[in-house]
Order: structure tokens, then sequence, then C-alpha cells
């Protein structure tokens, strides 16, 4: 277990050296100059040329890249442009807020789409499996930020039943969870219907197996049957799928975090890229991209714990 671990933590490194390469270059190419940024408008060319030394600017790509790279294994990740803070202040006040809103999407959707998925094996072919069918399809095909603005309208601004704008406390207080409800089934709804559809089609070939007959010719209960010796073996595929669909919702977490002005790192993003706040930027794309990996590390590691061969290879 230990060595499948530390296999995975190993070939996590080249990919986030990757992720950092992309992302430092990808800023290289955007028009806007920082150095203007930070000079203001009505900055001499004289004035502009300091803060382009002072920043490294001035010197040759590769040069920019090594440099940033040390100052990142020091844990330094720069300074905002705009606000002149830390980067890492500035990603400081806003994880928190982005990890309660995943963990506040997965704690519905997840259960929720195993269930429905199971259902659906159980009674294939049935009215019950076509109508799950159906709105697992329909959650699939609806886009992050029309379900937000639906529930927007007719929940927090028709009936005003709950708040949608900000973060009003933290998750474990009453106007915490108020505040995070419409972002969370908003952020959580388009992850139900693939979890469903996966779970009812791993289900169905394990309902069928060898080793669930043997158990139902020794006269288990069926509940027993299909959550212990079907469900569980079915659920490696899930696994894999729940991995790919998390990293699919850091960047829907973006679009939410902005349709509800969650202060969380996706809406950071959004604001560094449009005001042109290189550091800022890139420090978010650092805390996306490594929650990314971290997640698919879990989803490895779950492997071992579901699959005995992954243990044993």
């Amino acid at each position: 277990m230990l060595r499948h671990a530390l296999h995975r933590v190993a070939l996590a490194v080249p990919v986030m050296f990757g992720v950092l390469l992309i992302g430092f270059m990808l800023m290289q190419i955007v028009p806007t100059d920082p150095a203007t940024v930070r000079a203001g408008p009505t900055a001499t060319q004289e004035v502009v040329a300091a803060i382009r030394a002072e920043l490294g600017l001035d010197k040759p790509i590769w040069v920019q890249f090594g440099l940033y790279l040390g100052r990142l294994a020091q844990g330094d990740l720069g300074v905002s442009i705009i606000n002149n803070m830390p980067v890492t202040q500035e990603l400081a006040t806003t994880i928190g807020p982005t990890v309660e809103l995943m963990f506040a999407s997965l704690l519905w959707s997840i259960p929720l789409g195993i269930f429905l998925g199971t259902v659906a094996a159980y009674w294939r072919g049935s009215l019950l499996d076509r109508a799950i069918m159906a709105v697992s399809v329909a959650g699939v095909s609806v886009p992050v930020f029309f379900l937000g603005l639906v529930l927007i309208w007719f929940v927090g601004f028709q009936w005003q039943l709950l708040p949608f704008t900000g973060r009003e406390g933290p998750l474990w207080t009453w106007e915490g969870i108020r505040a995070i409800i419409l972002p969370a089934l908003t952020l959580g709804g388009v992850l139900v219907g693939p979890v469903a559809r996966m779970t009812r089609t791993a289900v169905v070939d394990t309902l069928s197996a060898d080793h669930v007959r043997t158990a139902r010719a020794k006269g288990l209960n069926e509940r027993l049957v299909v959550l212990r010796h079907a469900l569980r073996n079915a659920l490696i595929p899930v696994v894999t799928l729940i991995g790919l669909q998390i990293g699919f919702l850091l960047g829907g977490a973006v679009v939410t975090e902005t349709i509800f002005s969650w202060p969380g790192v996706g809406r950071l993003a959004v604001g560094a890229i449009l005001s042109a706040d290189f550091p800022l930027a890139q420090g978010t794309i650092i805390v996306l991209s490594a929650g990314f990996i971290l997640v698919n590390l879990i989803v490895d590691l779950l492997y071992a714990v579901l699959d005995p061969r992954v243990r044993q290879g």
C-alpha cells in the first residue's frame, strides 16, 4: 500500500511541473503588461521600465521561469500587482470557502448518484429505471451557470427562501449552511447524472456475476447481496468517474463562485485574470491544479482499498 502511494506521488511530480510551465507560458502570451498595470495609466516610460526591472520582466523567459521555480521552492508565490499583498495571504483566505463548497457539493451528490444508479440497475427495464436515466441525462446536459441562474431566480429572488450572494459564515453555523445550499446544489447537480449512469452500468454487470448468484443461492438477504456483493465490486469504475468529475468540478467552481459571489479560489482567479494580476493568477492556477492532482492521488489509493489486486501489483 505504501509503495503504491509513493509511486503515485512520484508520478504526480512531473505532472505538476508541466502545469507550472504551461501556466507560466500562458501568462507570458497575455498582451497586458504587468508593469504597466502596476505603474498605472499615467506613468512614464521610465517608471514602467523601472518596474519591469524590479519584477524581472526584462530578463529572458527561461530565466524568469527559473527564478519563478526558485521562489516557489521557498514558498514564495509573489506579490499581487493590484492589491500589493502576498499571494499566499490572498489564497489563504479563499481556499477554505472553496473546500467548503466542494465538500458540500460532494456530500449530497455522490450518495444520491450511487443510490439512483443502484435502484435503476436493480429494477432495470422498468419505468423507474427509465425515469432515473432521463433525469440523469438532463442533469448532464444542463450547464452549471444555467442551473445556478434558475436557482437564484426562483429560490433566491422569487420565493426568497435562501440567500444567494456571498458567504455568511463558516459551514458549521446555521447562516453558513443557508448561504451554501444554493451554490452546493448548483455545483453538485452536474455530478449526480454521470455517477448515476456509471453506477447503473457497473451494478447491472455485477448483478449477473457468478459470486452474486452464489450469494443468492446461499439464501442471503437480497439487500445484503446488492450492497455488499454487487455494489462494492461495482464501485471501482464509479470511483474512477468520481475522481475525474471532481476535477471538472474545480472548473465548475470558478463559474459557481462567480455567479453566487462566493469568496473562493475560482472567483479570485477570474478577478486576477481580468485585472491582469499575473502573480495572483499563477497562484490560483497552482492551487487548482494541486487540488486536481490530490484528488486523483486519493482516487488511486481508493483503488487499493477496493481492489486487492492493485495492492498486490
